[in-house]
Order: C-alpha cells, then structure tokens, then sequence
C-alpha cells in the first residue's frame, strides 16, 4: 500500500495506540472523542491523566485537533496518513463476501458495459462508499484495420479500428480523385502490413509503401499517437447515496465529491498520475496528498488491476477523509486482483476483443 511520503514526526508506541484507537472510533462515528471516552471503551493500560498528556502531545504534532471547544478530539489530516502508513491492518474479506464477489462477476460476459457496471456495485456495496472503475483498455494502442471510403471527388472518410475496439474517424482530401476499388486495395494491403502493431512501428512500414499508402500510415500513426496521449476513459460509479450520507454534515465535501465523479478528465488524470505499473498495488490519496485543492474533504483508495503490457484499468473508492480505511483498502485490493485473475485467463488462452472508449459509464 502506498501513501504520499510527506514527512511524519515519529510517535512511541503509546501515542500510536491512541492515536489509532482515535482515528478508528471517528471512522466508525464521526464525533470529536474524548479521553473520557477511551478510558469507558477500551481497556488501557494508563491512567486517564497520562491520555490526556498524549493526546496533548498528539495535538502539538499535528495529529489531532479540538473543533470546538469541547473536549473531543478529530484526527487531523496528518493523523490519517501517519494511521494508514503505520498503524492501519487490514483484514481480508470474509470468504462469504468473496464467493459473492466471485460468483456475480463469474456471470456477466468479460469487460462488456454490464461487467463493469456490476464491478462498480459490488465494489460501492464491500467499501460501503462510492465506487470508480474504468474498463480495461490498451496500454498502449495497437493497429486492427483501417477502411477508405470515396466520399465525394477527392474526399475520402479514413476509418481507424485499433485494437480493443476504439474507432478513430478522419476526412482526408487526396491530391486526386482515386476509386473506390483503388481505396479498398489500399486499406486491405495497410491492414495486412500493419496488424498488430503500434504507432511506431507503423510508422516504420510507410517506408515500404507507394506515395499514397505512406501518406495514409502516417497519418495512421498520428492518430494512434493521439489516442495514447488523450485517455480518456469512461468511468463506471455506484454508491452515491452512500457518500453523500457520510457528508450530512460537510456541504462542501458533498459538492466535492459530486464534482469529481462528474469532471471525467481530472479524475483521469488523478488515475494517470497516482496509479504506478504495478498491477494491484493500492495507493491511498488523502485529501488530496497536498496536491489537489479540489479532494480536500476527500480521501480516494485506488489500484490498478489487468496485465502488464497488453491491458488495465482503475479500481477505486472514494469518500470522505474518515472513511474506513481497512474497509476500503481490502475491497479494493479483493476486486482489483479478481478482475486482473479474470483477465489473464482469458488472454492466457487467446486475444480477447475488448471493449474501447464506450461512452455512458455512471
């Protein structure tokens, strides 16, 4: 599990103890705790003075702090990420929850819409919070076929398939008129030369080609380049109701919340930015790591999930910065590995026709 590497003052074992016994009780319910609380509730092994000195100590160091003039204490940002660095364990769903997650992704054809949106509540359902998934796509865009179709005089529509189904279309004006039979034999001698193959290596073929071929795979490779520039997925959401009752009494980290889930392009590129090539490994991003005004009120738990190389996606929760993080963290990591099992034994048999950039994800 990862976690930003901002620098967190060192605590003994006492102070990480209540600390962690603060942050687990305010994740639970989320009012200010009191050491008259922690003395009822937990059985500790030091006076009710000698809390109150470590939770001072704690509040000089930026782990917690008072709302009000009550007794109480919050964790503070600081105190999240010191809690999920150090002291967070997280225990495995239980295997009924599993089978369930299992059994209802066995049933729904692999990465079609209804796959991913049945992800997206299972997942919602095990975090208990708002849930973000991205279908599986390329890492990066491989060439199926191209067709050439006679539009008018010189006009000719270029229609781009990669591979995994994303459709790339461009009007092109040749120098002269050419016939459709002329196009077709064109597109099907491109299709054969560049099967399989990235934008680079395309590119490499033009060298081959008539003056009319090579225009047409460079231009082939342009667009492809886009596409790796520019990705932007759909993304499939479940458990609204769920995250904004954990903002009853926070209006702005609802507003929050339903921006992000809205503006796809910066949630892509959170995803692009926090997610690294290691497949199922879990980052959590708390209140926006410092970096990001926009999830100030917000705390996300995402992973990576597919194979190396060939295809993935994103896995994620999103809620408020209490949400709970052993909860979150396990669903994520659970259903993160089991789509990416899913996946290789497809691809550990034969190639299979993924879905591309579908548009639609809620």
């Amino acid at each position: 599990m990862m976690i930003d590497e901002t620098h967190l003052p060192e605590l003994t074992r006492r102070q990480e103890e209540i600390l962690s016994l603060i942050v687990r009780t305010y994740t639970e319910h989320p009012e200010p705790v009191s050491s008259k609380y922690l003395v009822e509730h937990f059985q500790l092994n030091f006076s009710s003075a000698t809390i109150r000195n470590e939770m001072a100590a704690l509040e000089d160091l930026g782990y917690i702090i008072a709302p009000h003039t009550s007794a109480g204490r919050i964790p503070t940002e600081s105190g999240y990420r010191y809690f999920v660095r150090r002291l967070l364990n997280v225990v495995d769903l239980d295997v009924l929850e599993q089978s369930r997650i299992n059994t209802k992704l066995g049933t729904q054809p692999l990465a079609t819409e209804q796959w991913m949106r049945q992800s997206a509540a299972l997942l919602a359902r095990a975090a208990h919070s708002a849930s973000l998934i991205t279908p599986p796509l390329a890492d990066v865009s491989r060439f199926k076929h191209v067709e050439l179709v006679s539009v008018q005089g010189r006009l000719v529509l270029m229609v781009l398939v990669l591979q995994g189904g994303a459709v790339h279309q461009q009007m092109l004006t040749l120098a002269e008129p050419v016939p459709q039979g002329r196009l077709s034999e064109v597109a099907g001698r491109i299709s054969t030369l560049c099967s399989d193959l990235d934008a680079d290596d395309v590119r490499f073929k033009s060298v081959q080609l008539g003056i009319l071929e090579r225009e047409i795979v460079e231009l082939i490779a342009e667009l492809m380049e886009r596409a790796d520039k520019n990705h932007v997925v759909s993304i499939y959401r479940d458990g609204l109701t769920d995250l904004l009752t954990a903002f009853q009494q926070n209006n702005e980290g609802a507003q929050q919340a339903l921006r992000v889930l809205e503006e796809r392009a910066f949630l892509t590129l959170i995803l692009n930015e926090v997610l690294s090539r290691n497949f199922n490994d879990v980052h959590v991003v708390i209140a926006g790591n410092g970096r990001w005004e926009e999830l100030s009120h917000l705390t996300m738990v995402l992973s990576r999930y597919g194979l190396p190389g060939q295809v993935s996606g994103a896995v994620g929760v999103l809620g408020p910065t209490h949400i709970n993080y052993g909860r979150a963290v396990s669903s994520v990591r659970y259903i993160s590995s089991v789509m990416t099992d899913m996946l290789a034994n497809v691809y550990s048999s034969e190639t299979p026709e993924l879905p591309g950039k579908t548009e639609g994800g809620e």
